[in-house]
């Protein structure tokens, strides 16, 4: 008898969200999508802490298996189901695994900060009708090139960021980068400036279950 599906809690618009979707569906799991109305609260409800105690998106259900974080649910996903789809995503060995675990962590500390402040500027500040603020935008410009220019090295000599296969380390850039290059001419141009950045992106963000999971975020602002 086969598995029920995993469940996941929250909008396919979330970044952290989008991650985890953009795993299962590279691990082809079977997952159900389930909303969470954070407007209405239903994020603070406390069945929902239950699942995610700090009440944010996503909590992530196996069964009687419950998970928060979306990047430590993303290397569960990948370790209870190494022989399913892309089974390279979390690397096969300790020594590529380590790689790949590096250059998460690069994305989780060095790129992230920079990234989701300017997501949040750049891109939902303005359908929020929120203003811009441009010295914000500004400095974390700044701090996000210094990272890029690191990764344009790193990509000069290797395909993908952990070596010469697509792995979480480069899905987990997934989301914020895919806000920036389509919020306008600054966050496109960051990407695009840069060879090896602008290879690699053009790449991962070609792949089909990313493009899934982008389809699933207009679905959602239609």
């Amino acid at each position: 008898m086969a598995a029920p599906p995993v469940k996941v809690y929250g909008p396919p618009l979330s970044t952290a969200v989008s991650r985890v979707l953009a795993c299962l569906l590279e691990k082809d799991v079977q997952f159900q999508l389930l909303p969470v109305n954070m407007a209405k609260g239903e994020h603070k409800t406390p069945d929902y802490l239950k699942i995610h105690p700090f009440g944010q998106v996503p909590a992530f259900e196996d069964e009687d298996i419950t998970l928060f974080e979306s990047r430590a649910i993303c290397r569960y996903i990948c370790e209870k189901h190494q022989g399913r789809g892309n089974k390279e995503l979390y690397g096969t060995n300790p020594l590529v695994k380590a790689s790949i675990d590096q250059w998460l962590e690069a994305e989780g500390q060095s790129y992230n900060p920079p990234s989701s402040t300017l997501v949040f500027q750049l891109a939902f500040a303005p359908m929020m009708g929120i203003k811009q603020d441009e010295g914000v935008i500004k400095q974390n410009e700044e701090k996000l090139a210094k990272v890029l220019d690191v990764y344009e090295g790193r990509l000069g000599c290797s395909r993908f960021l952990a070596g010469d296969e697509f792995t979480l380390a480069d899905l987990s850039h997934l989301p914020n980068t895919h806000y920036l290059v389509t919020a306008g001419d600054k966050g496109e141009a960051m990407f695009g400036s840069r060879k090896n950045v602008g290879r690699w992106w053009e790449e991962i963000s070609s792949r089909e279950s990313w493009k899934k999971v982008v389809e699933m975020m207009q679905q959602k602002r239609t």
